[in-house]
């Protein structure tokens, strides 16, 4: 009966559309009616005890602080300096996209905006010299992984609070996991394009550099300001994502002019929508988490898969595929909200490093927003770039098959993931 209720029942609500945050709710109510686990005062408790977290704070603020980059002239700056350097090789343009989305990851935590504002100035330069608007758009869904898995990321700061992991450690634990993906996409289109004898592009030069370099100087503080904060003690995650929030507002008003406060104050309240609805899933997600915990299900389920002998590495092989599954129809938050208690206590019994693990799951959502059919990015790219599905189903393959290599790498190679933590703490 525990577990029709606790997951037959998310389930069929699931298929016939229901949100996910109801979802929850009703499980939650379901299962204390049915599974008589306790009091229904007890979903009050649940929700505002799982959003009185200070690391969720910083949330909302990366939020804020990469939607007003985007559309401040912060992330147009850094892209049309990684233009200027990157180049006289084959294959440039498409590096430079890749390297662009590297480096708005390094300031904001959110897939789909990477997606957009990448997409939005990269684009018609890629049509422009000949890459064509397919593999245009599957390279700029493409990257949008890398959003979420270089820190600072969203994900990763919910893991945290789930899990109660260090949200520091797990965005040092996600820099070479990202970098690792970053040089795998770049050798893929070089090699394409030298096999496609793609437009070779124009040599870097300081004419070209040190006026690019010029204009985007506070553009570049900007990732070195969040993470040499967070890395060197000067701040918290969630501190540099407010430091991040108001650097990022003060240089698109009074630097760069590109905004007014009018505008500033009208983004706010567009990345607030974006903030309620991860949010309410948060909310939802604690009550939910309660009475999975309650219920006894995590001992239960501990105990069936000790009755199948699995050994560790067969029992990431059976998590990264329910997770990549999860991870196609559900976004990061929603199934790492869902997900994190039913799976640390397995990891915990099988030893497996809970910032390791952090980084599996993060890495496994992450591709899951490229993958088809309902990967997010892939709606993402549809509605902003008007290129059919199907179109970008095909142009994802090449893609997915790098990601799902370096995912098996990470997955069991955990030095990528700790030693980075390891040496910061001996620095330290």
């Amino acid at each position: 009966m525990s577990a029709l209720v606790l997951f037959g029942l998310p389930v069929v609500l699931i298929t016939i559309g229901i949100p996910i945050f109801l979802v929850l709710l009703l499980t939650s109510i379901a299962g204390i009616l049915i599974l008589g686990v306790g009091d229904l005062f007890v979903i009050h408790t649940a929700v505002f005890g799982s959003l009185d977290s200070f690391p969720l704070l910083a949330v909302p603020l990366f939020v804020v602080a990469g939607d007003v980059m985007a559309r401040g002239g912060i992330a147009q700056r850094l892209i049309e300096l990684i233009l200027s350097v990157v180049g006289g090789v084959r294959g440039s343009l498409p590096m430079a996209t890749i390297l662009s989305a590297s480096a708005f990851g390094a300031m904001s935590g959110s897939s789909v905006a990477c997606v957009a504002a990448i997409g939005k100035l990269t684009l018609p330069a890629l049509e422009k010299n000949g890459y064509g608007r397919t593999f245009g758009v599957s390279l700029i869904t493409s990257t949008g992984v890398l959003d979420v898995v270089i820190p600072p990321s969203i994900p990763m700061i919910i893991y945290g609070v789930v899990a109660q992991q260090s949200v520091t450690d797990l965005f040092l634990a996600g820099i070479v996991p990202g970098l690792i993906i970053a040089c795998a996409l770049c050798l893929y289109v070089f090699l394409r394009s030298v096999w496609m004898r793609s437009p070779v592009g124009g040599k870097p030069s300081l004419a070209t550099i040190i006026p690019a370099l010029k204009r985007s100087t506070w553009a570049v503080i900007t990732p070195v300001l969040i993470l040499g904060g967070i890395y060197g003690g000067a701040f918290t995650p969630t501190e540099a994502a407010g430091v991040a929030c108001w650097y990022s507002i003060l240089i698109s008003v009074y630097v760069y002019r590109e905004l007014t406060w009018l505008e500033v104050f009208r983004i706010t309240i567009e990345s607030c929508v974006l903030v309620a609805q991860i949010m309410i899933l948060v909310a939802a997600a604690g009550a939910y988490s309660w009475l999975i915990t309650t219920s006894g299900m995590p001992a239960a389920l501990v105990e069936f898969i000790k009755g199948l002998h699995l050994q560790g590495w067969s029992l990431l092989l059976v998590i990264n595929f329910v997770l990549l599954t999860i991870g196609s129809v559900l976004e990061p938050p929603a199934a790492i909200l869902i997900l994190t208690p039913l799976l640390t206590p397995l990891i915990a019994d099988a030893g497996i490093n809970p910032l390791h693990f952090g980084l599996v799951i993060t890495v496994n959502l992450a591709i899951g927003m490229s993958l088809p059919p309902f990967g997010l990015n892939l709606f993402a790219s549809h509605a902003l770039f008007k290129v059919p599905l199907p179109t970008l189903y095909r142009g994802a393959i090449p893609f997915l098959t790098i990601y799902i290599a370096i995912l098996i790498l990470v997955t069991y190679v955990p030095a990528i993931t700790l030693e980075p933590v390891r040496w910061l703490r001996a620095f330290n």
